[in-house]
């Protein structure tokens, strides 16, 4: 095999392509991958933080901005706090699809940092919120979050593809599920700081019974806790800042959509030696880029190409079986994410005899679901998709969900007598959501598309799921809460959304179905670049792949 400093004379472009993504396929997992994943980590940590902090911190501002309020002081309106869970997710989708599309347009380098600047500077302002006579605190809220959504959705297909391309196909589908599995940290990390926060007001606190009573001293505290809680999610992103805007170029980018063959060669270079990026020579650079803008045979990116792309079956299919698992998956997802405190409050774990107690539980009760169930299957991930694969997971993963649902929903109210069961169930269910679709659905789709679209591609699939957590939010939120008293917090309806969610789950059984399996196979013949492949395009191979070994054209010995 020809080491990187042995092929640089190679004259034909696509070859020295296939052997500069050759050594990043065959390279040995070592630092400049551990780099990688904590590099892209640290932000979906934040990512996490950002979104599931709110489950814990809209309580706090019902005592803090409804204490007068007329109907259940201290306690938000249903409205309100759907309309500031929601705003997330109707950011995320913007930027999951802005970043995404341009992220394949000026490239991978270029986007990543301006994400999480977003993200940074909305959390700030968000913890600085108040209200005012001229606007509403929800409405501040909400005006940030849309904002932090829109960092938080770049993060999506910018982490997953970076990871993706500078991965070894080995341990592409770990690298991948570690990244994604930081989520989890993220919601442990909200949970223990509410906890703390809460340790530290503590004597605050016990001089209220109830959230109706909690004003004075307690309010003000309270005022402090949730201020403290959102700001901290901006914590983690100033330190990863730095590392995300010096993260080279991927040479998969530079190579097919840049078309700069000298430069890919030497970032590929420096990524194995744990550099920065290539510094190629610029004349010889200039002289290779005008020689090989007619011979590169990886097609240029357009809408019509595009459209052709994806008009073919064998691979509109795989976008939509993409989409269509995010999307199911979500539905059920983060309307029990979102949500956990209802969960909480309906096995009775939640109430207290004071504010002290209220607000502790609900943080404990957060870090037991997050500990038992969510960080477990994450990790499992981790360990078995290289081995057991990404579609098997998937559909263990949506099989056992839909069982699982349907038990909660169906067998509800008996569950309710014996909260330990309806506990474990629960429990269960966050496990094989991230041992399984959850995980999955982030993972495949930064590995089956083509380069010059993966990161589009991605966007839209993650898009397609948060607007699923959207119609989870706005219809199944006040759906769960059909036939109680106005005014109450019951959900006397929360049998029916688990039910509902079964069927989804069943839903997203039959989409895992038009996904690829990626394990151990390369990014090119994924995207069908590679001869003898079931997706096969001849539209969009490259002369590298054509023969099982090529002549150098510099030594006349053969290349395997």
């Amino acid at each position: 095999m020809l080491t990187l400093e042995q092929y640089a004379h190679i004259d034909d472009p696509n070859e020295r392509r296939r052997l500069a993504l050759a050594e990043i396929d065959k390279a040995p997992f070592g630092w400049y991958h551990v780099r990688a994943v904590v590099v892209a980590g640290i932000g979906f940590f934040t990512d996490a933080y950002d979104i599931f902090a709110i489950n814990l911190v809209t309580s706090m501002l019902g005592v803090v901005f409804w204490q007068t309020a007329k109907s259940k002081p201290g306690t938000i309106p249903t409205n309100s706090d759907t309309a500031i869970k929601v705003a997330t997710s109707g950011g995320t989708v913007l930027g999951q699809v802005g970043f995404g599309i341009l992220a394949d347009i000026v490239g991978r380098k270029r986007m990543y940092g301006l994400e999480l600047i977003l993200i940074i500077f909305a959390t700030l302002a968000q913890s600085l919120s108040s209200a005012s006579p001229g606007i509403s605190v929800v409405g501040l809220i909400i005006f940030w979050r849309v904002l932090m959504g829109v960092g938080i959705g770049g993060d999506y297909p910018l982490s997953s593809i970076i990871t993706s391309e500078f991965a070894t196909t080995k341990w592409r589908g770990a690298m991948m599920g570690a990244v994604f599995a930081m989520q989890g940290i993220g919601q442990l990390a909200a949970a223990l700081i509410a906890l703390i926060v809460t340790t530290g007001f503590k004597e605050s606190l016990l001089t209220a019974k109830n959230a109706a009573a909690c004003d004075g001293v307690c309010q003000l505290a309270v005022d402090k806790m949730w201020r403290v809680i959102i700001g901290f999610g901006a914590v983690p992103g100033c330190i990863a800042l730095y590392y995300r805007l010096t993260i080279p170029e991927t040479p998969r980018y530079t190579f097919d959509v840049a078309r700069d063959v000298e430069k890919a060669g030497e970032d590929t270079k420096a990524y194995i030696q744990g550099k920065a990026e290539g510094r190629p020579d610029e004349v010889r650079r200039a002289t290779i880029i005008a020689d090989s803008e007619g011979r590169l045979e990886t097609p240029k990116a357009s809408w019509g190409d595009f459209v052709s792309h994806y008009r073919q079956w064998k691979f509109g299919k795989v976008l939509l079986g993409t989409a269509g698992s995010w999307f199911f998956l979500d539905v059920a997802f983060y309307g029990l994410g979102l949500n956990n405190s209802i969960i909480l409050g309906a096995i009775g774990y939640s109430k207290g005899a004071n504010m002290y107690e209220v607000f502790r539980r609900n943080a404990i009760g957060n870090l037991i679901l997050v500990c038992a169930g969510a960080i477990p299957g994450y990790w499992v991930t981790v360990f078995t998709v290289d081995t057991l694969g990404r579609k098997p997971i998937q559909f263990m993963g949506f099989t056992m969900l839909t069982i699982l649902f349907v038990i909660i929903g169906f067998a509800y109210d008996k569950l309710l007598k014996h909260n330990g069961a309806l506990l474990a169930l629960y429990v269960l269910a966050q496990f094989f959501f991230n041992f399984g679709p959850n995980a999955t659905t982030f993972i495949v789709p930064g590995e089956c598309f083509p380069t010059r679209y993966r990161s589009t591609s991605h966007g839209l699939s993650a898009a397609s799921g948060k607007i699923g957590a959207i119609i989870a939010q706005v219809v199944f939120g006040p759906l769960r809460q059909r036939g109680a008293p106005p005014g109450s917090t019951e959900s006397p309806w929360l049998n029916h959304v688990m039910e509902i969610f079964a069927l989804f789950m069943l839903c997203g059984l039959f989409t895992t179905f038009l996904i690829p399996e990626t394990k151990r196979k390369t990014l090119e013949e994924l995207a069908g670049e590679v001869p003898g492949t079931a997706n096969y395009d001849p539209g969009s191979r490259s002369a590298a792949y054509k023969t099982g070994s090529q002549q150098d054209s510099g030594s006349g010995e053969k290349v395997v």
